[in-house]
């Protein structure tokens, strides 16, 4: 087994170590995303005009499921796959921005996943509003080579053109659903519908010959809708939809409680992670109660809960009530730039603490990884740029833990460090997070983000391999850097099995 981040800096990406060859797999022209765009930014509105008007996305979701239903689709939704007792499934999330780092995840993911039965895409299938224009290049393509079918539940960036090319794709030709009585003016609901994004009406004119790059009869799936069950094995796997604003309509949470029921081990597989950057985010439905609720509750058996979104990976196994242990995991490292770890506190959640916690990549290697970013763009490369060493010892300091790696030799942690890390917004002890904390903790992975200057490995994204059988779910976060020994052998940075029985 190859190292990992875990071991050394090499298993982590970093140093001269030779590029992989995702390259020859990306189109000869990738166009560059970065959300400093005032253009971009306009046209993925929605979110925004949804928090401030009002949501619709509930009422919309319920015409596409009605129409699914009057072309067939089975009324609970649930796809019923011939799977032995023992099989083994792919999740990835936040796939498709279409650029270097979602291909170098592409050679990694095809040999970690041979054998498996099908793949599961957790959250923001296309970026940056997920056209139908863009299928080609950011999910035909990079999968092409992945022989078996894929399944995916919508994010927020998929419904920022009302989840059009989403439902073409994964939901069988699908036409859009008959438009809604225009709202009267001059009120919230008539404003939004001035201001609304929606998808151009040729914009699905490449969608059909995209679709041959993944056109073999083995790689083909049609789900009931944008959210559904799959019955495989011994497990039941429940992919929910939680639209632009992380809830879920009323109707769907009626759906989830009634494909709760029953006694078989079920994954939930969100939009939405559930405990993330060490707080708990139990996720709304429309009409009362929680996502959590439903998955906490002792009779409905469910064993992990794995959300995209956020892009990075976090485990945190939260012992329960009744003495289960249920496996929250955050898994949005399949492509889209990097959400920082190193701003993630000391974990001290739903007794959680740091000794249970994991995450990737390291803290240390998120701070080095952004300060070596910021220094580039500040062109202050001298005063911000931080050694992986440095990064790491500085982290373990301000958090009160030992460093996952040892740095060799014994770093001094100076002011300057310290001052860098503070500018960076990396994390803190639980009682110093009451005092002033720099804005920059919030905004600067969110307003700067680095999608558009991280073109050169260690790109640190992930994926996760879960291998089913009767008595447990062995579940494996392997690391893609770019980097050519991580793509011939991808390291496994993390690793649980979940007892079924």
């Amino acid at each position: 087994m190859s190292d990992s981040s875990r071991d050394t800096a090499a298993g982590a990406g970093w140093g001269d170590a030779e590029q992989g060859a995702y390259r020859q797999l990306m189109p000869g022209r990738v166009e560059k995303i970065s959300w400093l765009n005032p253009r971009l930014l306009w046209a993925a509105r929605n979110g925004v005009l949804a928090s401030w008007f009002g949501d619709p996305t509930g009422r919309t979701r319920g015409r596409l499921v009605a129409q699914r239903a009057s072309a067939g689709a089975p009324a609970d939704k649930v796809i019923r796959r011939t799977e032995p007792d023992e099989f083994s499934f792919m999740v990835i999330g936040d796939t498709g921005e279409g650029d270097e780092p979602q291909y170098a995840v592409v050679p990694g993911f095809l040999r970690v996943s041979q054998g498996t039965s099908f793949a599961v895409l957790a959250s923001d299938v296309i970026y940056p509003v997920g056209s139908a224009d863009d299928y080609e290049t950011k999910f035909f393509r990079p999968y092409r080579d992945y022989r078996a079918p894929i399944y995916a539940i919508p994010g927020n960036h998929d419904w920022y053109e009302d989840l059009g090319a989403f439902m073409r794709v994964f939901c069988g030709d699908a036409p859009p659903p008959p438009a809604e009585p225009a709202p009267r003016p001059p009120g919230r609901a008539w404003l939004r519908s001035l201001l609304w994004h929606r998808p151009r009406p040729d914009d699905d004119r490449r969608l059909t010959q995209a679709r041959a790059l993944r056109g073999d009869a083995v790689q083909q799936a049609v789900q009931p809708g944008p959210y559904w069950a799959i019955d495989a094995g011994p497990v039941r796997i429940i992919g929910i939809d939680t639209g632009l604003l992380g809830v879920l309509d009323a109707e769907q949470g009626a759906w989830l409680r009634e494909v709760s029921q029953g006694p078989r081990p079920k994954i939930l597989i969100t939009g939405s992670p559930l405990y993330v950057d060490g707080e708990h985010h139990p996720c709304p439905i429309e009409g009362g109660g929680t996502v959590d609720d439903i998955v906490s509750a002792p009779a409905h058996r469910y064993v992990a809960a794995i959300g995209g979104d956020i892009h990075n990976y976090q485990r945190y196994p939260v012992r329960l009530a009744d003495g289960r242990t249920l496996q929250y995991v955050v898994a949005g490292g399949g492509g889209a730039f990097m959400h920082a770890t190193h701003t993630i506190p000391r974990v001290s959640v739903a007794g959680v603490t740091e000794r249970d916690f994991r995450c990737y990549p390291l803290r240390g290697d998120s701070l080095a990884f952004y300060s070596r970013l910021y220094g580039r763009r500040l062109r202050l490369r001298r005063f911000f740029a931080l050694t992986e060493e440095e990064a790491q010892a500085v982290v373990a300091e301000r958090l009160g833990i030992p460093p996952t790696r040892t740095p060799r030799p014994q770093v001094r942690v100076t002011r300057r460090i310290r001052l860098v890390a503070s500018l960076l917004g990396a994390g803190s002890r639980p009682e110093r997070r009451r005092g002033f904390r720099l804005p920059v903790r919030k905004i600067y992975t969110q307003l700067f983000s680095p999608g558009s200057a991280t073109y050169s490995p260690p790109f640190f994204k992930c994926f996760l391999r879960l291998d089913v059988s009767p008595e447990s779910v062995r579940l494996r976060c392997h690391a893609a850097t770019g980097n050519l020994a991580q793509e011939l052998n991808p390291p496994v940075e993390d690793e649980v099995t979940i007892p079924l029985v």
